[in-house]
Formats: C-alpha cells, sequence, structure tokens
C-alpha cells in the first residue's frame, strides 16, 4: 500500500465545486471514479482545498492510497487518459503513508481577476469578474495592506461557514495588472482603453468559506471609491459580515498552487 499525491488543475466551470454533492457532479467524485476504475480498487481522494462551485485551480492537491503496482509518477499519464478535458492531472508522486494535505503546514496562493472594460470580452467571460467601472488600483493596494497578517476574518466569511476559529493569517497580498509592472497603480478608465485585467493575488496558511471572494468584493468596493481604504480597518475590527463588501462572483477565482512544510 503506497500514498499517492496529485496536483490537480480544473477549469471548474461545469463543476459543483470540488466535494463530493448529492446533487452534481464534483471534481472530487469524478477523480474516485476514474481512478477507481483505473486501479482497480475502491479509491477516495483526499483534497487540500475544497474549491467552491465555479471555482477553478491551476494547483489543487490530493492524496489517496492504493494498492497497484503502477509507479506513483506514471498514475498521472494514464489517469489523463480518462478524465474530462477541463480536469488534468498536473503531476502524481509517492508520499509518506502519514501525509494528509490538510493536517499539515501549509501555505495557499489565490488568484481573483477582474476585466475592467466598456463591454465584456467572451473568451474572459468565464475566468473573470466584468465591471465597466473604473478602479483605483492604487486605492485598492492601501486597503489591502490592513488585511495583512493574522486577525479574526469574521467580517471577510460567509455565514455559512462551520470553521470552529475565524482567525486566520494571511501572508502577503498583492493587486495588480496582469500585463504590467507588479504592483500597478493608477485610475483606470474604460473610455480611453479597450480591457484591463486585474489580480488580487493573497497567500496564506489558510482561508475561510467565501474569505477571498469578500476582499476581491471589499476591495473593489474601494477601488470604485465606495470604500475609503482606511475603512477596511474599521470592518476587520466589526467582526460582522454586513459590514464587508459583496462577495465577489466565483468565475474570478482560481486557486493557484499549494505549499507544504
Amino acid at each position: 500500500m503506497k500514498r499517492v499525491m496529485l496536483t490537480v488543475a480544473y477549469d471548474g466551470t461545469n463543476y459543483h465545486g470540488w466535494q463530493i454533492q448529492p446533487n452534481g457532479e464534483t471534481i472530487e467524485g469524478i477523480l474516485n471514479r476514474c481512478l477507481s476504475d483505473l486501479l482497480g480498487e475502491k479509491i477516495e481522494v483526499i483534497g487540500a482545498s475544497r474549491t467552491d462551485s465555479g471555482v477553478h485551480a491551476l494547483g489543487n492537491v490530493a492524496v489517496f492510497d492504493t494498492a497497484s503496482r503502477i509507479p506513483a509518477d506514471k498514475i498521472s499519464y494514464a489517469l489523463n487518459r480518462s478524465l474530462p478535458e477541463d480536469i488534468r492531472i498536473q503531476k502524481s508522486q509517492e508520499v509518506a503513508p502519514d501525509f494528509h494535505p490538510r493536517r499539515c503546514s501549509s501555505r495557499k496562493t489565490y488568484e481573483y481577476h477582474i476585466y475592467c472594460a466598456p463591454f465584456p470580452m467572451p473568451t474572459k467571460r468565464l475566468y473573470s469578474y466584468f465591471t465597466y467601472a473604473p478602479l483605483n488600483i492604487d486605492l485598492m493596494s492601501q486597503a489591502s495592506g490592513y488585511l495583512l497578517g493574522e486577525h479574526d476574518f469574521r467580517s471577510f466569511c460567509s455565514a455559512e461557514t462551520q470553521a470552529g476559529t475565524t482567525v486566520r493569517r494571511i501572508d502577503s497580498i498583492q493587486v495588480f495588472k496582469a500585463c504590467g509592472d507588479n504592483p500597478a497603480g493608477g485610475l483606470y478608465n474604460p473610455v480611453d482603453y479597450n480591457g484591463q485585467e486585474i489580480v488580487i493575488r493573497v497567500s496564506g496558511s489558510g482561508f475561510l468559506y467565501n474569505m477571498v471572494r469578500i476582499i476581491a468584493g471589499t476591495l473593489m468596493e474601494v477601488g470604485r471609491g465606495h470604500i475609503e481604504p482606511q475603512e477596511v480597518k474599521r470592518i476587520l475590527e466589526a467582526e460582522d459580515r454586513q459590514a464587508a463588501g459583496p462577495t465577489a462572483p466565483a468565475c474570478g477565482l482560481v486557486l493557484v498552487g499549494i505549499e507544504f512544510g
């Protein structure tokens, strides 16, 4: 028996999130089914991050145990032949038998993508949030600084969370133009350009339910001039979901990767 770790990339558009649901197809469900067929034994993967419906990933992580004699590094090649084209294994490798992706120290990085232009771009509709309103990246960057470090993020957490504590730590957060310098600044008026993709990149040890999407929604309110940057500190201290901005749509969110150790 060996434990195998998969690095999984997927387009979450057509799925009801990572975790198995009774009312729709999920990433976890497809992996379990395809691995069980491939290896001839019942497989149930353990995922590092249970991404929501419509959220994408470049590097989510899952582990499973198998008695198969197929070398761990070859499982990715065999498994990709049976997976749908919007799910692909980027790497498979053997890990310690006691390795658990949700019980060890890790750092997760998410990005939220915003497409700002006079009109939507069809090729970006599944992977970014569209807004025609100008966004001031300088103000968004200033506001994001108040989120660094360890805080009670109750204001940035969905009421549906089942977490035992709402205290989390953000190690880094950046707001920048996807095709420009990092970080970038300035007011971008959609009348003056064809389109601009803005990215909010955040890394930390763990995130609450909808936390990154609420952070994105709040920073966009700052970028539009509806909230002053320093108000983010007050929002944190309020420990009240109603104090923060809206939850940004799932399509703009992508789990970039997870580092362990």
